[in-house]
């Protein structure tokens, strides 16, 4: 079933409402020289952290502890927070990790 051109442009204007509202609002709510209360200022500093760990678990779920299927993942993930302490850069750690591990999957763990 399609969408006619008045539920496509519906939709694109409901995305694109939502998108804003969550955009726009905090700045709304705490404009410039207002202090956020300090349940958001906490929820600033935690969030960030049980997102990526959200993430960590999710990809890691199906891959099987035992054998040499897990290996790739383990080395990824050895490297990446090693070069996280190391260099302190997000990115960095994201893309050498991604780069090493699809180097592993796709060469050594065939």
């Amino acid at each position: 079933m399609t969408m006619t051109t008045t539920q496509a442009i519906i939709t694109i204007a409901a995305v694109v409402l939502g998108t804003m509202a969550t955009r726009f609002i905090p700045f709304i709510i705490f404009p410039e020289g207002k202090n956020p209360p300090e349940f958001v200022k906490y929820l600033g500093t935690v969030l960030p952290y049980a997102a990526i760990g959200l993430l960590v678990i999710y990809c890691l779920k199906d891959v099987p502890a035992s054998s040499t299927h897990g290996l790739p993942e383990a080395i990824a993930i050895v490297f990446i927070v090693l070069l996280h302490k190391w260099k302190k850069s997000t990115l960095l750690s994201i893309g050498g990790g991604t780069v090493l591990y699809m180097v592993l999957v796709q060469t050594v763990f065939r």
